[in-house]
């Protein structure tokens, strides 16, 4: 009695292989693109924290700005990337020059101590700390500060440069955020809003 032999036959091996081989690539690149977008919304996440606790600590201080310890205005200087100001940022009496600004991609925090008899701002003094690295501000156009006046309600545009100093009553902070270009499709933004205490009354 013949016996019929079942099988595979080369071609039909060849196109299962081929086959196993495209759905495996497929699941492959999914799984690729799953784990890269899961990278990205993690990323995303520790920076925006990160850039809600340096908003925070620009927003703190500045709420407590007032005049210096020698009495001169509140407010130094205004521009989109740099605002000078006094305030007492420590535990003593004394009100510290302090100012933030866009340095490159960094945004930094310098503050002076008044010392002397009689007191003075000496900038020599000055004591820088980096707050914020790959701030994309100037690529992106965008201000880093902003500031408004009295009338502002929520919709008004902010001040006109250059900024009359003495006109502000509410800072806007924003911060453009991209730690990898070829990550993240675009910069991770990032705002906050201040009224100035002191100003608020006059």
């Amino acid at each position: 009695m013949y016996l019929e032999k079942k099988g595979f036959t080369l071609f039909e091996v060849i196109i299962g292989m081929s086959i196993f081989v495209i759905l495996a690539m497929g699941i492959s690149w999914v799984l690729i693109v799953s784990l890269r977008t899961n990278d990205i919304v993690w990323n995303q996440l520790g920076g925006q924290n990160e850039a809600r606790k340096v908003l925070q600590e620009v927003v703190d201080t500045v709420r407590r700005a007032e005049s210096s310890s020698m009495g001169a205005y509140t407010i130094v200087s205004a521009s989109p990337t740099e605002f000078i100001f006094y305030a007492n940022t420590d535990t003593d009496l004394l009100r510290e020059r302090v100012r933030f600004w866009l340095d490159g991609t960094t945004l930094k925090m310098g503050t002076i101590k008044p010392t002397g008899n009689p007191l003075q701002y000496n900038i020599a003094d000055e004591i820088v700390k980096e707050l914020a690295h790959d701030v994309v501000n100037t690529e992106e156009g965008t201000s880093t500060f902003l500031y408004y006046d009295s009338t502002y309600t929520g919709t008004e545009d902010p001040l006109l440069e250059p900024v009359d100093a003495t006109l502000i009553r509410l800072v806007r902070v924003q911060l453009e955020i991209e730690h990898d270009p070829d990550k993240t499709p675009v910069p991770l933004h990032v705002e906050s809003q201040v009224s100035i205490r002191s100003l608020k009354e006059e």
